[in-house]
């Protein structure tokens, strides 16, 4: 039995090791394997979601940005990007979710969601074909080749017009040309909004549900050397310089789509991202990316439109609004609280002094009104023995009647001469009676009140009451009115006042002329009634000129230096204005023009 124990022991154990030196080695090569792995091959990748504006369609997005997409992920391998396609709208709802870390758009909305968001561009798109990444951006208005009606952008005025939307930057572009033109499209044109993809725009021209499209810049051109579009089928109309950018556009240009980190992105992934753009060399074709650019164009276009950030405040947005500035809010309320006690205070003391300004005011006008006063006596007096020699002519004819009447009386003979001797009497008797009736309507202390009056009427009745002067003179009045004159509103006393003053200052002007002379002219200005006395005196001298309107100032010996002072005040106090005429040699010319009375103000 011994003898065989041993070998039989021998023989397990060397089993026995043999499979543990087995497990040995195959542990020591996982180990080993391990050991070779690359220290984060273990950890997952940080994802971040990039959202791409697909106004054409998510497909055609993915290829579009698949260059850049690709590139990222190269550079950048520890990160894992995610695009997530969708219209303005939608990006805009990522946003305002925390659901997006960096944004490819275009530059309206980009400006809205730094605005909105305080996001920042970290680059800014740039075609490698050399177009400049500040203008690469604008739109085309596009027609049917065959629509020959419509060879500019004002000829749309009453078309229909097509666009992706109300929001879509290439629409906002042109619709500033638009206006620029002439034609507002909300209120000229009849508006199509067919949504996204943008190709719906050029479908709906070319089946004639629109007469015109705006579509991206450089879409048409790409369209149709895929073919999807015959090169003859549109044109673009109002074409403007394009500068570097191999397209035809309608408007200006702006500045190309931005990368976009939003609020909450951290800022070395930002860097990080920022970097690899930069140093991104794509081929021929495709899309390089450059530092961002200065997006002010898109800023003063929506300011000008008053759209996006720039929109009327609605009801929700005063509240968050108010909301969000409660503390200012605050601050100016007790500003306002304490404005509003300052005001009070302010008012009180205004409101007394302005009582004291109002009685002085009303001792003024009662001042002025007594030198008007004043002035037209002063006039009555000037003309007194002339008015009195043509009231002395129908009293002498009167008498003389009179006397005629009484021996065909007597003689009982001439019954028709005595009736026609009455009726004479009669007429004289009523030419005094005018004489003293416009002296007394003259000279009488009325109230001012305009109401409308005939021009050719004041006119006359002023050459009336001056005509016996003028005559005692020795002087001959010139008149130049037309029967008919626009009617005025004024106080007609008041712009007879201003008359007589004119034609007594000229008779005394003319006073010593070898051959005096004063035309006196009424006449329409168009929008105006243009008076004048014009009269061949020795003329105003230079010195006295600026003076010549001033109370109180005379040149003549006995005048109160008040006429042409209180005629100035009448014609302004009327809407006009009293001026010397200079430019007439040999003659002083004194011209006022009052305001016609409105057509509709006359019915």
């Amino acid at each position: 039995m011994d003898k065989f124990a041993a070998p039989v022991q021998f023989q397990y154990m060397n089993r026995f090791e043999y499979v543990r030196r087995g497990l040995l080695g195959l542990l020591g090569v996982l180990l080993f394997a391990l050991s070779t792995l690359p220290s984060g091959a273990a950890e997952e990748p940080r994802v971040v979601r990039v959202g791409v504006l697909a106004y054409r369609g998510s497909e055609e997005a993915e290829t579009t940005w698949e260059t850049t997409f690709g590139h990222l992920a190269q550079t950048l391998p520890q990160y894992r990007f995610e695009m997530v396609p969708g219209s303005a709208a939608f990006l805009t709802a990522a946003v305002a979710a925390q659901r997006l870390d960096f944004l490819v758009t275009n530059p309206g909305h980009f400006l809205e969601l730094a605005i909105g968001y305080s996001a920042t561009a970290i680059a800014t798109e740039q075609d490698m074909d050399g177009t400049a990444a500040a203008e690469s951006v604008g739109a085309a208005v596009v027609v049917p080749a065959d629509l020959g009606e419509v060879q500019q952008l004002s000829d749309l005025k009453g078309h229909r017009i097509a666009a992706v939307g109300s929001e879509a930057f290439g629409f906002r572009a042109a619709w500033a040309e638009f206006l620029e033109r002439g034609v507002d499209p909300f209120k000229d044109a009849n508006l199509l909004f067919v949504g996204f993809p943008v190709e719906g725009v050029l479908e709906a021209v070319r089946t004639g549900r629109a007469d015109a499209g705006v579509v991206r810049s450089c879409l048409l051109e790409k369209l149709v050397a895929e073919g999807k579009v015959r090169a003859d089928a549109f044109r673009v109309v109002g074409r403007r310089a394009s500068g570097t950018l191999r397209c035809q556009v309608s408007t200006r240009l702006y500045p190309g789509w931005p990368f976009v980190k939003v609020a909450q992105t951290p800022t070395p992934l930002a860097r990080d991202v920022a970097k690899a753009l930069i140093a991104m060399q794509p081929t021929t074709g495709d899309v390089v990316w450059t530092d961002p650019v200065d997006y002010q164009r898109v800023q003063d276009l929506y300011r000008a439109l008053k759209v996006g950030p720039y929109t009327p405040f609605s009801r929700l947005g005063m509240l968050d609004f108010a909301f969000e500035h409660r503390w200012w809010g605050a601050a100016i309320v007790m500003a306002i609280a304490w404005w509003l006690i300052h005001v009070g205070r302010v008012s009180y003391l205004l409101r007394k002094r302005t009582q004291e300004l109002q009685r002085a005011h009303e001792l003024a006008r009662l001042e002025s009104e007594r030198m008007e006063h004043t002035v037209r006596l002063s006039l009555m007096g000037e003309m007194a023995s002339s008015l009195a020699h043509e009231i002395n002519q129908p009293l002498a004819a009167i008498l003389s009647y009179a006397r005629g009447c009484e021996r065909r009386i007597d003689g009982g003979t001439d019954p028709e001469g005595v009736r026609e001797g009455v009726r004479r009497i009669a007429v004289q008797a009523e030419r005094a009676g005018s004489i003293v009736r416009r002296m007394r309507d003259f000279v009488r202390k009325n109230p001012s009140r305009q109401v409308p009056v005939d021009p050719a009427a004041i006119v006359a009745d002023a050459l009336a009451l001056f005509e016996s002067t003028a005559t005692a003179r020795g002087v001959k009045i010139e008149a130049d009115v037309p029967a008919r004159l626009p009617t005025i509103r004024a106080d007609r006393l008041q712009i007879e006042e201003v008359l007589l003053n004119l034609l007594q200052n000229a008779l005394e002007a003319v006073a010593d002329r070898p051959e005096p002379r004063i035309r006196l002219t009424a006449e329409d200005g168009a929008h105006t009634v243009d008076f004048a006395v014009a009269d061949n005196g020795p003329g105003v001298a230079p010195g006295a000129r600026d003076l010549l309107f001033e109370a109180f100032f005379t040149t003549k010996p006995e005048g109160l230096g008040l006429g042409l002072s209180l005629s100035r005040t009448i014609v302004e106090a009327h809407g006009g204005r009293l001026e010397l005429d200079l430019d007439r040699p040999g003659e002083t010319v004194f011209r006022f023009r009052l305001p016609q009375l409105e057509e509709e103000t006359r019915v």
